[in-house]
């Protein structure tokens, strides 16, 4: 029995959540990347408190949704795999552009990428890859991908200052061992620029920490 893999090109189309309204007043515009097992909608809970007037906030889905338990009731999603890496992520790109042109965003308000967790990844993925200059990179509770390099923040003229990492004290996610790592990242990416901000807490969105990062 002989298999072979093989790939096809076609068209897709994927939801995304805003919370609030993009109107004259707006002084902040967010892309927000949820992590796993989030779905967008629900993910924006998290930044309810950010004032409405101005702050506009634009969460993109992850495609892969599954059920998050056997119960076969409640749904999630994540962005990648290990599986077909590189191709998934090359849609994702593709999709996320997409959903920042269909905005169509004014170029007055200040525009913050977030991302958290696994969507960290994907934030910075995209930064590279679309070369976006933005008021504030906020990387919380997640990791810098291995394939970026210092090269590619000097190639687009990337001023490190903008970067806040966040991470609570007590994550499960990020022992002693995986900070270390992410710190020699962060310091070969972006020197002493960036501002890391801890807090007490787990693997979580402080909305109350919201305010003091853009």
């Amino acid at each position: 029995m002989e298999t072979a893999e093989k790939s096809v090109t076609y068209q897709a189309t994927n939801s995304y959540t805003t919370l609030n309204r993009l109107t004259a007043s707006t002084e902040y515009i967010w892309m927000v990347f949820h992590g796993m097992g989030f779905l967008s909608r629900y993910f924006l809970r998290s930044f309810r408190d950010l004032d409405s007037k101005k702050h506009y906030i634009i969460a993109p889905q992850a495609p892969s949704k599954y059920y998050l338990n056997d119960q076969f009731k409640y749904v999630g999603a994540s962005w990648l795999t290990k599986e077909n890496t590189q191709t998934e992520l090359g849609n994702i790109m593709n999709y996320v552009q997409a959903v920042y042109n269909a905005e169509n965003l004014p170029d007055n308000p200040k525009l913050v990428i977030f991302g958290f967790s696994q969507g960290v990844s994907i934030a910075m993925r995209w930064v590279v890859k679309s070369q976006i200059a933005c008021h504030r990179l906020i990387l919380y509770a997640g990791g810098i991908p291995n394939e970026i390099t210092k090269q590619h923040f000097d190639a687009m003229g990337f001023d490190p200052n903008v970067v806040r990492f966040v991470y609570g004290n007590q994550d499960q996610y990020l022992t002693e061992e995986r900070m270390e790592i992410e710190d020699d990242k962060r310091k070969q990416l972006f020197g002493n620029h960036a501002e890391v901000v801890t807090f007490e807490g787990g693997h979580e969105i402080k909305p109350e920490l919201l305010e003091k990062l853009y």
